[in-house]
């Protein structure tokens, strides 16, 4: 999640919807400008005992944060005289509701700075967490620990979130708590390379999440999934989750996606620095009649953006988050598997046109079938192993014809192969995992971090 973020510019209030549309078009830039973020979250325990990192310990994960900050020259983030975050530039290290820890990298040109950027990330946690006995772990859903064992964290949004989610989804506490996932975030010229970007990964966002299921372990045992998260994000809150059937349809664009935003209940508004819950009132509610006596802003919009969990999200750029988090090698094949198929408009097409034939019911049991199988499920008659090779190939191609179009990169294709590799084994990562777990590793936690720490 990003930190809530104010910018003078956002700080008017609204007048009108058409404000709204105008928030999304004053984000579009020119191809030269384009870049691509990574958003990776991993997952703490101690590594003698394999117990949950607490918040307010000595080897906690605030003295963490205090750590990296005087290491590193970081900005620290606090509320309510706590650190919460960390800030260098465009870039941020912040706390998930269950002390998983995220980089929301910098936008950068290439994929070769945004992978050298999470190796230097992930080489300088390593290096601060040894002495504190902690170890972070690439995988999506926490392996040993159910929900009541799992810390929180002091965020005033993350305890509004805790009252309010459990209401709407029966699994939103271990969403908040257990998850942990990789995302990259891209950019758009005008509304029609939106909605064509904003499409193309919905379709294939079941692929994708395919080759990253990563979450088949829970409370130390093979939990019946190949993703985990992927089904727990499915029963979190049908207000704000899922494919947006509604992005195929002719008439999607700022505005469709406005409305369905306006729609969706409030989590709060921050007025000087205090967070004040919406009780289940929608924008629209908000925009019209106000709250508390406040009036709507572009900052309480920009903000509200950020609590909607789509697979595919909508901001200033187009957030893909359909990924389980992986280890690293895998990690930076996710923004490059991304780019391939974005940045390029001949693989976008074909992106697209992989899952043409799927209407919404399909669309939503793409994601079942791959949270219970991950490449070995099969959808509308085809296996997503297959889909997969043919998404890689697409993805190879863009990356190949971005790289010729006289930029002078050095070639990104690299990235790609671990992606190949995964498919040649014809197995999504966890459902490795939960063999190995069974098999040779024997049910020993020790193999499991050996295989998973970062």
């Amino acid at each position: 999640m990003s930190l809530d973020r104010s910018h003078a510019e956002l700080e008017r209030p609204i007048e009108g919807v058409s404000d709204l549309v105008a928030y999304f078009r004053s984000a579009e830039k020119p191809r030269e400008r384009w870049r691509v973020g990574t958003e990776h979250e991993k997952l703490g325990l101690y590594l003698a005992d394999f117990s949950p990192v607490p918040y307010d310990t000595p080897r906690g994960i605030g003295a963490l944060l205090e750590r990296i900050a005087e290491r590193d020259a970081w900005k620290k983030i606090e509320e309510a005289g706590r650190l919460i975050a960390l800030q260098k530039g465009e870039a941020s290290i912040t706390l998930e509701p269950g002390g998983q820890l995220e980089l929301s990298g910098a936008p950068l040109r290439t994929i070769h700075e945004t992978c050298d950027e999470l190796h230097a990330h992930l080489a300088l946690v390593r290096e601060i967490s040894a002495p504190l006995g902690i170890v972070w772990l690439g995988l999506g859903l926490h392996p040993f620990h159910g929900i009541d064992a799992l810390p929180r964290m002091p965020k005033a949004r993350y305890a509004i979130m805790r009252e309010y989610l459990p209401t709407r989804g029966e699994l939103a506490l271990e969403m908040m708590h257990m998850t942990a996932t990789v995302q990259a975030n891209f950019d758009f010229s005008d509304e029609a390379d939106c909605v064509r970007k904003l499409r193309a990964a919905l379709a294939v966002t079941p692929i994708v999440s395919a080759i990253y299921a990563n979450s088949s372990l829970s409370e130390g045992k093979a939990n019946g999934f190949v993703s985990k998260r992927i089904h727990i994000w499915t029963r979190t809150d049908p207000d704000r989750t899922g494919i947006l059937p509604w992005a195929f349809d002719p008439d999607c664009g700022y505005a469709r996606y406005v409305e369905w935003a306006l729609d969706v209940p409030l989590f709060f508004i921050v007025r000087d620095g205090r967070y004040h819950p919406a009780a289940g009132r929608s924008f629209r509610h908000f925009l019209e009649r106000g709250l508390d006596g406040f009036r709507a802003s572009l900052a309480d919009w920009d903000l509200h953006l950020t609590t909607l969990f789509p697979e595919v999200r909508l901001k200033r750029f187009i957030e893909v988050r359909g990924a389980d988090a992986v280890p690293a090698g895998l990690t930076c094949s996710l923004p490059a598997l991304w780019k391939g198929l974005l940045y390029d408009a001949e693989a976008c097409a074909a992106a697209s046109a992989l899952t043409r034939e799927w209407g919404a019911a399909i669309r939503l049991s793409a994601l079942e079938a791959v949270a219970r199988h991950g490449l070995a499920a099969e959808v509308a008659g085809q296996r997503v192993l297959d889909l997969a090779r043919e998404l890689l190939a697409i993805a190879v191609e863009g990356l190949r014809r971005l790289g010729g179009a006289g930029r002078g990169d050095p070639d990104e294709r690299r990235y790609l192969e671990p992606v190949r590799e995964q498919l040649a084994l014809g197995k999504s990562p966890g459902r490795v995992v939960a063999e190995r777990w069974e098999g040779e590793w024997g049910w020993e936690p020790a193999r499991l971090i050996d295989c998973a720490r970062y």
